[in-house]
Order: C-alpha cells, then structure tokens, then sequence
C-alpha cells in the first residue's frame, strides 16, 4: 500500500513538468505575439526567474489586447464623422488650402501625422488656460460646473469621496436636481474605492454614473492592464478641462508622503471642446451602450481666440499610438530646445533615442522628474535612465518643493503638449490617454517660463555625483528598470 510520502512524491514531479509546460507555452506565446523585443525579454526575465509571480504577473498584466478592439469606435456617429473631417483636413492640408497660419506652415509634418494617426481634428478660434497648480484648477472647475446649463460630462482616472471629490459629486448633484444632463464615468482601478452606495447616491440624485472596465473575476485578467487614464470635463459643449490632475485631495493639499503635489491642467473653450466631447461620447457609449449624437452636444458658437489645437486621444483600441508618434515627431523637430516635465521616466526606445539624437545635435534637452515619488518601483526604473541620457548631453533635474504630476512638454515656443499621458510605456501603449497638442507661440512661452520657474524649484543631477552613487542604488535601479516595460 502507497504511503501519503509515495504520493507526494509523484505528484511533485508530475506538477512540476505540468508547470515548466506552461511557462514554456507562456514564453513562446509572448514571444510570438512579436511586441517590442525590449518587452518581450522583459517578461521572458521575469517569468524565468520568477516563475510563480511572473506567471501570475503575467496572467494579469502582460495580455495583449490591442488588436481585439476594446472600444469599437468604427460606426459610431461621432466618430465617423470626426474621421471624415480629419481626411478633409489632410486634403486641405495637402494642397495647401489649410488655413492662412504661420503656425501651419512651422508644423505641418506634426500636424498631418496627428491628422492621420488619430483623426485629431485641427481647431483654430481656441482660447485656453494653462493652470499649474491643483488650487487655480479647482477653483476654474468649480466655477465652470456651477455655471452649467444643459449638461456636465466628466471621465476621471481617480474620483474619491473625499473633501474635494465630495465638494463636485455635490454640484453634480445639485446641477442634476435642477434639470442639468450630467454623466460621470470613473475608471474601475483607479476609482477602486467607490463602492456601490456612491453609485447608487449618484444615480439616486438623477447623476449617471458608470466605471469604467470593470474588473471582476473571471474576466480580471483581460481588463486590469488597460485602464482609462483619462482627465475630461466638458461643460454645455463650450468648457473642457484636461490635464494632469485626478479629483482627489491630495491633488489639491499634497499629503504626508510627498509633499504638494505639482501638476499642470488645461481649460478650452473653443471647436477643441468638440473633440474632447466626442472621446468622452465615445466612451460613454462602452460604459452604458447608449449612443448620444444630438447637436445640442456640438453647439455651435463664436472663435473666442485664435488659438489653435489639436486633442490627441489614444489607447489599445487605437490604430496607432498616436500620443507617443506625436511626442517623437516633435523631438525629432526640435531645432533649439525640448523641455519635459513629468512625474515617470520610462519611455519607449523610440522616443529614448529621438531625446539623445536631438541633444547630440546640440538642441537644448532638460527633463524634471520628482526627487520623491508616489511609486517607489517606477522612482528606481525613472532614475535609471539617467546616466545614459547625461553622455547624450540631456539634462536631468530633480524637482524638490514636492511630488511633480505635471505630463507637459514644451518645444522651441512653437509647440505646448498638456495632457493624461506620462512618458512611459504604459502611457503610450496600455491607458487610455489624452492630451493637447498646442500651436501658439504665446502659450509655449508661458509653459517654457513655468518650466524656468520649476527648474529653480530643482537641483541639477551632476553627471559625476551620480555615476559615482553606491553599488546597491544603481543595482535597485538597473533590476526595477527590467520592469519598466511592465508597469
């Protein structure tokens, strides 16, 4: 008669050739799905050495589900008409017959690429804010919301109940009670701590709410990795707001961890509103499969500025990553300055080599990163690069007065870029992100002069102080750098 040790010790070896199965089908799998080759190492590393987690890693977050179309925009009326201007544009653009604009002229490369990547409609006749802390943002939010008159729409990455978060969900409320559309989508992992009372207060009060992808077994794994990191208001069609900023105290007051939290958000009012309420009907028609296409959502009125913009949405339904074409065709551009602010460092190759070609060229490349993070692992994985990007002559600062959020760019007072994306991976290729592409000379130099303001709020990282660090920092570093394509 067996023993229960005789048992164990077949079963052992029968899990064990079962498992090394699995990692090997897992292994081939990801390598055949021919993703970048820095990705596809990444996750064969991890799920070698860390079999158990990798797997689990793996089975969660290293899915790719770009090509199945997670939002099916395609005859969506809002979109296909979108679609169609842009191909009008490209048209008009192509024989010269796209507005009378030195900022055309300056741009036109970037703003066809945007036009065909993205169907990123161009708009003139924009007047905009640039808003640089959570105080100024909240204030033009709240007095915009209160001054609605047919409907708020708003998506949000982060949406707490908490003193701010609880401030808005009541003008929601209120706005609701007097007749006021309103519609709030919060996506379901950065919201996580809404429960269902929050929903059913909402719904209750007459505010339609929905999360975004929501996350539940059996369908966790196909969701988690792809998440709405989106920041949109758009109030009767005329005011939208997007940016960097999540509606969350600590947005507003910082907290013990890190600090004030610095961040930059954008208010528009002109034909770029259009665009932002055509993601966010886009989106809302996923979360609640109600498609809304009434005019009323597209008013039509007077240029309030001569700004012009082009908003950029993109995300693992997208043809293209349009926001990371974008933000590659404009360093590539550059002739004397690329300014970047942002709280994560993980960029693609592509974009990596683009920072380094244009400082060897001699154009002036600064990037501020935080000192402090809110994310200890991608704190390690952003200071990483830093070495190989000093011998490429690029600058790297640390901003000091708290935790820098702030996703801008600014290059040679030509072009302004605010938005939801960092400069990462996950950014470019996973979230669902969106953000301005700004061609007005008055509103770079603005961002330029706030950048100016947030390197004299920086130390300079010496390139000698820095290569001479600890063994153990750059080791922490060089392993959680394995993970960047990962987070």
């Amino acid at each position: 008669m067996e023993t229960f040790q005789d048992i164990i010790n077949i079963i052992n070896p029968l899990v064990l050739v079962v498992y090394v199965i699995t990692i090997l089908i897992v292994v081939v799998f990801t390598v055949l799905e021919n993703r970048s080759p820095l990705k596809t190492i990444s996750w064969v590393l991890v799920l070698i050495f860390l079999p158990v987690i990798g797997f689990i890693f793996f089975i969660f977050f290293g899915q790719n589900f770009r090509k199945e179309k997670i939002i099916a925009r395609k005859g969506l009326r809002n979109h296909d008409l979108l679609s169609n201007l842009a191909h009008a544009q490209i048209h008009r653009l192509s024989e010269g017959e796209m507005f009378d604009n030195q900022a055309v002229e300056q741009n036109r490369n970037l703003i066809t690429l945007l036009l065909n990547n993205s169907n990123a409609v161009v708009t003139v006749g924009n007047s905009i804010k640039i808003l640089q802390n959570g105080r100024a943002t909240f204030s033009e939010i709240i007095e915009s919301l209160q001054k609605a008159k047919q409907f708020i729409h708003l998506e949000y990455y982060i949406f707490a109940d908490d003193k701010i978060g609880g401030r808005i969900k009541n003008i929601l409320k209120r706005k609701a009670s007097e007749g006021v559309e309103v519609r709030l989508i919060v996506d379901d992992v950065g919201s996580w701590e809404l429960k269902k009372p929050f929903f059913d207060e909402m719904w209750k009060a007459g505010v339609q709410a929905y999360s975004f992808l929501q996350v539940r077994f059996p369908n966790l794994t196909s969701k988690v990795n792809y998440r709405n990191h989106r920041k949109i208001i758009v109030i009767d069609g005329e005011v939208g707001f997007i940016g960097g900023l999540n509606i969350a105290d600590r947005y507003l007051d910082g907290n013990e961890e890190v600090g004030l939290w610095r961040d930059t958000h954008l208010k528009i009012e002109g034909d770029a509103v259009k665009t932002l309420q055509t993601v966010f009907l886009t989106d809302w028609y996923f979360v609640s499969q109600t498609e809304l296409n009434d005019r009323k959502y597209f008013p039509t009125k007077e240029p309030l500025g001569q700004t012009m913009v082009q908003v950029v949405a993109s995300g693992p339904d997208s043809d293209w990553p349009g926001i990371m074409m974008g933000i590659f065709h404009a360093i590539a551009s550059a002739r004397k300055y690329v300014y970047i602010a942002t709280p994560y460092f993980m960029p693609s190759e592509s974009v990596l080599l683009a920072l380094k070609t244009a400082a060897l060229g001699g154009v002036d490349v600064r990037i501020i990163i935080p000192e402090r993070s809110d994310a200890f692992v991608t704190l390690l994985s952003s200071r990483s690069f830093i070495r190989e990007m000093q011998e490429a002559e690029v600058k790297f600062y640390f901003y000091r007065e708290g935790f820098l959020h702030s996703k801008v760019m600014v290059v040679d007072d030509t072009i302004a870029i605010i938005g939801s994306a960092n400069m990462d991976f996950r950014s470019f290729e996973q979230n669902f992100e969106i953000t301005a592409f700004i061609f007005d000379e008055e509103s770079a130099v603005e961002l330029r002069e706030t950048f100016m303001d947030d390197i004299r709020a920086s130390r300079l990282v010496d390139p000698d102080e820095w290569s001479n660090r600890p063994l153990i920092e750059k080791t922490k570093e060089s392993f959680a750098r394995l993970m960047s394509p990962l987070l």
